[in-house]
């Protein structure tokens, strides 16, 4: 039986064939930027081998004005092959295929170099950029071409021009960013003159017998973005240039629409590239959004793309397309889309990975050998950090034992899945309980273990993860106040009134108030609600995708209630969310009304709301009403367990230091939220439990 025949189907391109119709799309690792190709090869060999059909590298400049920032990576000097001839000899040796990516970011570069069709600076980056000249735009053409010329002397299979996502390509197609009255600008000919010229140029130089892929903005959603009509004919001079495939680009990034986070829904903008494939009669591809095999099969199926592709699926799972093809979804490891590991760390200039899988992009440096000496393990804590040792350990030939007093493996991501716009959460916790069902893990569920059972079990080692408690701040508070935690408003297990104070405006903060202000279906699982909540629209009657006028605040439909959210510090509310997902976050409650106050000195709790005053001055008491008041006011870590173990284990030293020798002792480590209090993020708690479990 084939499993998923559509996306397993070979495509053969002329001179060569794709051994199916998944490409791992363009992630930058910033592995490039440091030149550590070593790595950088080790992290596409293991994609290779799991038999995705085409990976395409995250971006490379083809000069220094086209840099994302200084020192970013490019490839235009025969120097800079031997490290790209490491990338593609590791690829080849697996029987993959690999493109390299050309990017020039335009205006878009953190650089007082970058330069773009018009001297107009993005509301995104600090730097205006400088308007270039006739002969310096040929010579900007001149150095897109060289860059495929040494990328397929590098071995490359091919490039893929970036022609999308805002950047220096896309600001010369739209009147929104080109304001040129020359050849380069004016008529709709003159402004699509820029791509056509690269790709036709880069046919010539590189010959018949290599891919070039164009990714074209098939929606801008932006203010004067290209109309539909406007994409179909460059889509059609693209291809007449040369282009082998067009893959979908979805959205500049200054547009204030969402358009990959976890909130998006799953293929939310397949029906885009759906409605380009009629008027081209090369490859298409789909993209954002698309995190499982069905989801990418269905769009095939409904003839909405010719292939999909995938990115951070890839950062989740090296071996995505191997055990699709084995017909076992529920192996692979989920992308949740949350951003954190990836994206969150690329914009701060750090080594992207995955929050589930700490190994992505770290392939030399975090590894899971077979070990010589089994030992045997207790974790206490079946959450994220507890499940993930036990099962990296298991993999390693230890043997771990799970313990957790709740009744359901996943700890605080069973709360995480209940807030509207986190469903993936959901997926996760199902993976984690199936691959602990299939390692047949001893599983101890309902159980409250104590350290004198610990102690009594001869372990080898107790690894403590159980996770964080919630913090009460001392405020005063009168017997009658209507205080509740946040644990359980979450959990339903008290009701909330129609107005509501969250005090604390963090990730928990941030949650509470999408969870409360839910009413309906949630819009994650509605893509007609979500793109009207968001102003998406139909690109064939609106220019750009963009609906006339934004959306009226009633996505989440809050049912009457009024909502506001407190905070002592004098920062923006959320400021601790995701570098690239927290302003989505803002934005979504403030669209159904959601009040965001900062700079409050909290005076007390009364029956009839919170007393507050303005910290810089501390005066002026007033009132904030309130029916029920929300405590999201941080975490503390749950050590009591880990604490007892470690006074009964240095008893027990103490009492045994007079016997030769010495009786053997568990180690005890501590990892998590019990090491370490981060609200609802997983991040360091699966990084910590995935190099403890390496390292024993």
């Amino acid at each position: 039986m084939i499993h998923y025949p559509q996306l397993m189907q070979s495509l053969d391109l002329g001179f060569c064939q794709l051994d199916n119709r998944v490409i791992m799309g363009s992630m930058h690792t910033g592995l490039e930027d440091i030149g550590a190709f070593d790595r950088l090869a080790a992290f596409y060999r293991e994609r290779a081998a799991g038999g995705v059909g085409l990976i395409i590298t995250g971006g490379f400049s083809p000069n220094d004005e086209g840099n994302v920032f200084a020192d970013a990576a490019k490839l235009s000097d025969m120097s800079e092959l031997p490290g790209h001839q490491m990338v593609t000899d590791a690829v080849h040796d697996e029987g993959g295929k690999i493109c390299l990516q050309i990017l020039h970011t335009g205006r878009y570069g953190y650089s007082e170099n970058n330069v773009s069709c018009s001297a107009i600076r993005s509301p995104i980056t600090p730097y205006t950029p400088r308007a270039l000249s006739d002969a310096e735009i040929e010579r900007q053409i001149d150095d897109f071409v060289a860059c495929a010329q040494l990328a397929q002397q590098a071995g490359y299979d091919g490039v893929e021009v970036m022609g999308s996502e805002g950047y220096f390509i896309n600001q010369f197609l739209v009147r929104h960013t080109n304001k040129r009255e020359d050849r380069w600008g004016g008529s709709y000919a003159n402004r699509m003159r820029l791509p056509v010229e690269i790709v036709r140029r880069i046919r010539a130089a590189t010959g018949p017998n290599f891919i070039i892929i164009y990714r074209i903005s098939l929606i801008d959603l932006i203010p004067d973005g290209s109309s539909f009509e406007e994409t179909v004919t460059l889509a059609q001079a693209i291809e007449a240039a040369g282009a082998t495939m067009l893959n979908s680009g979805i959205g500049w990034h200054e547009t204030r629409i969402p358009t990959i986070a976890t909130s998006v829904p799953r293929a939310a903008f397949s029906w885009v590239t759906g409605r380009m494939k009629p008027h081209i009669s090369i490859p298409i591809i789909a993209t954002n959004r698309i995190n499982d095999p069905a989801t990418a099969e269905d769009i095939l199926v409904n003839d909405q793309a010719d292939l999909v592709s995938m990115a951070r699926p890839f950062l989740a799972d090296s071996q995505f397309v191997a055990k699709a093809r084995a017909g076992a979804p529920e192996d692979i490891t989920p992308c949740i889309a949350c951003n954190q590991a990836c994206l969150d760390h690329t914009f701060s200039k750090q080594i992207a990975s995955c929050l589930l899988n700490p190994r992505a992009c770290h392939e030399t440096e975090l590894t899971y050998p077979p070990t010589n000496t089994p030992r045997r393990i207790a974790v206490i804590g079946a959450g994220p950090a507890g499940i993930n040792f036990a099962l990296i350990a298991h993999q390693r030939g230890h043997q771990p034992i799970l313990f957790d007093q709740a009744t359901e493996v996943g700890g605080q991501l069973n709360l995480a899945k209940r807030i509207p716009g986190k469903e993936e959460f959901v997926g996760m916790v199902a993976y984690y309980q199936t691959q602990l069902e299939k390692a047949q893990i001893p599983l101890h569920l309902g159980h409250a273990v104590t350290a004198d059972e610990l102690l009594q079990a001869d372990y080898d080692d107790i690894v403590i993860a159980t996770g964080v408690r919630p913090f009460t701040p001392d405020i005063p508070t009168d017997a009658d106040a209507p205080v509740v935690g946040y644990l359980d408003v979450l959990n339903g297990t008290v009701p909330v009134g129609d107005r509501l104070v969250i005090i604390g405006a963090g990730g928990i903060g941030f949650d509470v108030a999408a969870f409360v202000a839910h009413d309906g279906p949630s819009l994650t699982l509605d893509q007609e609600a979500w793109m009207a909540m968001w102003g998406v629209s139909n690109i064939s009657t609106h220019r750009a995708g963009l609906a006339p006028t934004e959306a009226e605040p009633d996505g989440l439909r809050i049912a009457g209630r009024t909502i506001t959210m407190l905070q002592r510090k004098m920062t923006k509310p959320g400021a601790g969310l995701g570098k690239t997902t927290g302003w989505i976050h803002r934005r979504a409650l403030r669209q159904v009304g959601v009040r965001m106050l900062k700079g409050l000195s909290y005076r007390r709790f009364t029956r009839d709301g919170v007393v507050v005053a303005d910290s810089a001055s501390e005066t002026g008491e007033r009132l904030e009403p309130a029916d029920t008041i929300i405590l999201c006011t941080g975490q503390t870590p749950l050590r009591i367990l880990a604490d007892e173990l470690a006074d009964k284990l240095a008893d027990k030293l103490a009492k045994e230091a007079a016997h030769t020798p010495a009786a053997r002792q568990p180690e005890l480590h501590i990892i998590g939220g019990a090491d370490e209090a981060r609200e609802l993020d997983a991040k360091q708690a699966i990084k910590q439990a995935a190099e403890l479990a390496a390292s024993l």
